[in-house]
């Protein structure tokens, strides 16, 4: 099949002796002539933030935990830069506007032995297709798979730009058939990657070892140790006291109680945002959105709740995505903005503001909320649960305003998925219930625009039409603290929350 003119064709080679590409977000390399290390104690202990949600299944927000553990694994991963390269599909190509096909690694096996094949890959895609909820990094895509052979193609509806930096979701990761079942999908002993998950203890936490039969270099550790920690004190303790030796999310009122050497800050492409039900109650009137909006006092809340560890938010997009800050000076951005409604007068609307505990900083910053809307008129009535007992609710638009802290770039390293799951008609993560005409088109617009400057014009475009509606007040953009104890080396320090026990990951013995 002849490929369009405007097409281009390309195809990966493999990268030889890089698993995954798994150390490239780690920010250093193994020493030279390194081996895998003994099992004699070097275990790697982990403090994770949330527990599981959906059982560990990838389908769902749970495929991060799967992919940073490093046990399950997507046919394609993305470099520091946003660049898709090789995993388990070893290259590809775009054979026409619709078409792609992928080429399966071979010698290839699953932790219960079993070898990975195309037939297995299309098996797994084609759970995430037919998965209720959809997995939202395919919200919107009409995608179709099959196998050829030791290919797997597959053909979207309509022109997909990004679709192998799509298939780089962990929501998109590669497990045997057995783990798909009528009651679920079930990870343990189902993955390829470097480490096995061995066991599960429901919210408590969960066990790695390593998988000799790994088809890429050996893991240096013997295994990980995982514990659900959401309370952000105890895993700031867990790390002052040696019982972690990775922590996740450390927050930032916890971060002066720590050493400076053993914790890091990177941008993250995460906004804390206040959604507001555009839908049903009093945010259903634009006019009395605009007042939510200009009551909110964003630098306050850095300086105060953050301590000035998080960047005050100008948009949706922050510094983690450098191009945005450029788009929102061309001319047609600050002319959307300036149609939207003038705030309206309010005094005494009742509204409900939710949030969640498991982000540390967020049942502050809904104080701090209420006593700003308080302060223009509003009435506030908090309700703040574990996430786990909230996201129902905050889907289901009971909450005239609800606080979230949300990735922008989870999936697929490009922020068109999240702005089509969260502010579309059709969107499967819609808090704020918006459903405008303007807003639906320029997403649209956004995802089938080809890399490069103009995707990202489009998207600063989509962006303001966002903001123009008044359905989400952005306040501010996290830095990720994490903490490592002396004595671990080569913990990945990912933006984008996908990595962080890689093969390179290992103990020091003499710290």
């Amino acid at each position: 099949m002849t490929t369009p003119a405007r097409l281009t064709t390309r195809r990966l080679l493999p990268l030889a002796a890089t698993p995954l590409a798994l150390a490239l977000l780690a920010g250093c390399a193994s020493p030279s002539g390194a081996g895998a290390a003994d099992d004699s104690g070097d275990r790697v202990s982990l403090a994770m933030l949330q527990p599981p949600r959906s059982g560990l299944s990838p389908l769902s927000d749970d495929a991060f935990k799967l992919s940073r553990w490093a046990t399950a694994e997507t046919l394609v991963v993305l470099d520091a830069d946003g660049e898709a390269l090789p995993a388990l599909a070893t290259e590809w190509e775009q054979v026409d506007d619709t078409t792609w096909r992928f080429t399966i690694r071979p010698g290839v096996h699953f932790h219960d032995g079993d070898e990975l094949t195309s037939a297995t890959v299309v098996n797994a895609l084609q759970h995430a297709i037919d998965a209720s909820p959809l997995p939202r990094i395919l919200d919107g895509v009409d995608m179709t798979v099959a196998a050829d052979g030791d290919d797997v193609i597959i053909t979207t509806a309509d022109y997909d730009p990004l679709l192998p930096h799509r298939l780089s979701s962990p929501q998109l990761a590669i497990l045997d058939e057995d783990a798909y079942a009528d009651g679920g999908v079930d990870p343990v002993g189902t993955g390829t990657g470097p480490f096995e998950l061995i066991e599960v203890d429901g919210i408590v936490g969960a066990t790695l070892d390593r998988f000799d039969g790994y088809w890429g270099e050996a893991a240096q550790s013997s295994g990980i140790d995982v514990k659900f920690v959401p309370d952000g004190t105890a895993r700031a303790a867990a790390l002052r006291t040696g019982e972690a030796d990775v922590v996740e999310a450390i927050p930032a009122g916890q971060a002066a109680t720590i050493d400076e050497d053993l914790i890091t800050e990177v941008p993250m492409p995460r906004t804390n945002t206040l959604y507001l039900n555009s839908e049903t109650g009093p945010f259903a009137d634009p006019a009395v959105r605009a007042a939510a909006r200009e009551a909110i006092d964003r630098a306050a809340i850095v300086a105060s709740v953050y301590e000035g560890r998080a960047d005050v938010a100008e948009g949706l997009l922050g510094p983690a995505l450098p191009w945005a800050a450029g788009h929102r000076q061309q001319d047609t951005y600050q002319e959307t903005l300036e149609g939207r409604a003038e705030p309206a007068e309010v005094d005494g609307v009742k509204i409900t503001l939710g949030t969640f505990t498991d982000r540390a900083e967020l049942p502050e910053v809904a104080v701090m909320i209420e006593q700003q809307l308080e302060a223009v008129g509003f009435d506030v009535q908090q309700d703040v649960r574990e996430y786990q007992f909230i996201e129902a609710d905050a889907l289901d638009g009971v909450f005239d305003a609800f606080i979230l802290s949300r990735a922008t770039v989870l999936d697929s390293g490009d922020p068109v998925a999240y702005l089509a799951s969260d502010f579309t008609c059709e969107g499967g993560f819609s808090i704020s219930q918006l459903c405008e005409p303007q807003v639906d088109e320029s997403i649209r617009a956004a995802s089938a625009t080809d890399a490069g400057d103009e995707r990202q014009r489009a998207i600063m475009l989509a962006e303001a039409e966002i903001l123009a509606a008044d359905a989400v007040v952005p306040l501010l953009h996290e830095r990720v603290i994490q903490g490592e104890a002396p004595r671990v080396t080569d913990a990945a320090r990912d933006p984008r929350e996908r990595i962080l026990v890689t093969t390179d990951t290992r103990l020091d013995a003499a710290q």
